[in-house]
C-alpha cells in the first residue's frame, strides 16, 4: 500500500523522515549544490556556506519534479528530484506575489 501524501500530516511526516533526509543529501551532492533551473537558464546559483548565528543567503530545496501528491510512487526516486534555489522553487509553485515597482518619480515630465 502506497501512502498518498494528501494531508499536511502525511507530508510533514514524510519530509521529517530519515529516508527523505538521506535522498535529499544525495540529490544536493549529485547536483553540486546548484539550482538546476538557474543552470538551465544560464545562471549560477550555488549554495551558500552557513555562518554561525546567521541565516544562509541562498537556501536550496530538493523539489519533486512530478509532485508528491500526484506521484507518491516517485517520492524517493532521485530521477524525480532536482535542486532548486528558493526563488525558482517558489516560482515553480506560484508562490510569488509580484508587486509592481514604484515608477521612477523623475520619469514623468509632470513631476518637474
Amino acid at each position: 500500500m502506497t501512502i498518498q501524501y494528501t494531508t499536511d500530516k502525511e507530508r510533514k511526516k514524510f519530509y521529517r523522515g530519515k529516508d527523505w533526509e538521506q535522498i535529499r543529501q544525495q540529490v544536493l551532492e549529485r547536483d553540486n549544490r546548484e539550482c538546476q533551473q538557474c543552470k538551465r537558464e544560464g545562471r549560477v546559483h550555488v549554495d551558500s556556506i552557513k555562518q554561525d548565528g546567521e541565516r544562509k543567503s541562498i537556501q536550496l530545496n530538493v523539489d519533486h519534479i512530478q509532485e508528491l501528491h500526484d506521484r507518491p510512487d516517485l517520492a524517493l526516486n532521485p530521477d524525480n528530484l532536482q535542486t532548486l534555489c528558493l526563488r525558482c522553487h517558489n516560482k515553480k509553485h506560484g508562490r510569488f506575489h509580484w508587486r509592481p515597482r514604484k515608477a521612477d518619480r523623475w520619469a514623468d515630465d509632470e513631476a518637474w
